[in-house]
């Protein structure tokens, strides 16, 4: 027998959805609500500072500070200080890393030790889990489940202070939170942060927190930083992305802010892995968060301009949802939108294996019969949680007019033979 080359820590994380679903979605030329970046463009202002700065001296095109370029780190500290009522050190208490991805690796790496015990609420975006185990931690999961019947809004979502209590252990290292929440688009109320903080103080542990959807909230929902509570700055790693931010997902610019004595050891896996991010790019986020910061809470505000286009695009796809009997949820923040297909009858094919959890055959049906794309729900909840959530799919409205328009034709088709 061969000898084994690759590292046991990768086994049973090889399979990815999005790399699955997302071919199937391009062989077939559907109408793509499943992968969650925007198809319209940035700001301008963001464009002419990428080309300004790509454009500029010989500097930036060379290395620069590995764990941030100065400019970012003291603009970020400077914004997230007054958001968090803490003074945040640039130098110390921020960390630059390549998107939101890296430093979720990075705080991963650093605090996870074999053994360890990392909670993870549910739904929870797919790379925790993965993420987790290759750290060599245990999973220990927490779902959000509806409340009631109605389930009309995220806000209905709601976490069992007493199961989520009864999960810390004296192994327990971590709690990961995401909010917004993808996919569900729940925004967590100070008083559901608050017993995240006192379960999290009361047993010594850190918390994650994953805030890449945090300037897109609807209807008056405001956005809380679990770090701003009492005695939870010591404790908390702040998960940040500027390219859902500023809708420009590929520039790959996200940061880990926290306490240094927590992030000098994200910093450790950062320089040993990906040592610096691209110079231009993020003299260009310092520059746009410069200008946002001018703008903080004025109408200009790229920040209150975001969130008022996707409120409508929301808004849209949930009236298209239901009149093919789809049942959206309404979300209070984020990119994304389920809906219940549990009213919904088809016919999978041949091709599609009935072993499958229901959410997945939908999917795969609504590609291949209907010309569209979304995402399983089940896909974000651990195996014996995701069959509780077999009836939901998720689907992404931070998309072009015209593509929600064509999707809006899809479903007026959808309508007419039913």
């Amino acid at each position: 027998m061969s000898r084994q080359m690759h590292a046991r820590r990768l086994d049973g994380v090889d399979k990815n959805i999005w790399v699955e679903l997302t071919q199937l979605a391009a062989d077939y030329k559907v109408v793509n609500l499943g992968q969650g970046f925007p198809d319209f463009a940035p700001p301008k202002f963001l464009q002419d500072a990428f080309c300004k700065a790509v454009s500029g001296d010989c500097l930036m095109h060379q290395y620069t500070r590995a764990f941030g370029h100065p400019s970012l780190v003291t603009i970020l500290a400077q914004l997230f200080g007054q958001l968090v009522g803490h003074e945040i050190n640039p130098l110390d208490d921020v960390l630059v890393t390549v998107g939101a991805y890296q430093a979720l690796f990075c705080a991963f790496q650093a605090l996870v030790d074999e053994g360890d015990e990392v909670i993870i609420i549910e739904p929870f975006f797919d790379c925790y889990q993965p993420m987790v185990k290759m750290a060599g931690g245990t999973h220990v999961y927490v779902p959000l489940r509806p409340r009631g019947d109605s389930n009309l809004s995220s806000g209905d979502w709601v976490l069992s202070a007493e199961e989520l209590a009864s999960k810390f252990t004296a192994k327990t290292k971590a709690i990961v939170i995401n909010t917004p929440n993808n996919p569900i688009g729940k925004v967590y109320k100070t008083e559901e942060l608050q017993v995240i903080a006192d379960l999290c103080i009361k047993h010594d542990v850190v918390c994650i927190s994953d805030e890449v959807y945090e300037w897109l909230t609807y209807d008056g929902t405001k956005h809380v930083k679990i770090a701003s509570l009492p005695g939870m700055w010591e404790r908390t790693v702040t998960i940040g992305s500027a390219g859902k931010t500023f809708s420009a997902t590929g520039l790959k610019v996200g940061w880990a802010i926290g306490p240094s004595h927590i992030i000098k050891h994200l910093k450790t896996v950062h320089q040993n892995s990906i040592y610096h991010c691209p110079t231009a790019a993020q003299v260009a986020v310092a520059e746009s968060f410069q200008t946002e910061y001018e703008r903080f809470g004025s109408p200009e505000s790229y920040f209150k301009l975001l969130p008022a286009l996707l409120h409508h695009k929301r808004n849209k796809l949930a009236a298209c949802l239901e009149s093919v009997g789809l049942q959206p949820t309404l979300p209070e923040g984020g990119y994304f939108m389920i809906a219940d297909i549990s009213s919904i009858s088809f016919d999978s094919d041949d091709t599609i294996s009935q072993d499958e959890p229901l959410d997945y055959r939908f999917v795969k049906w609504l590609i291949k019969k209907k010309g569209l794309a979304a995402i399983p729900v089940s896909a974000f909840y651990s195996p014996e949680h995701g069959k509780e959530v077999q009836n939901y799919v998720r689907f992404c409205f931070a998309k072009e007019d015209s593509t929600l328009t064509a999707a809006e034709e899809i479903f007026k088709k959808w309508g007419s033979e039913k």
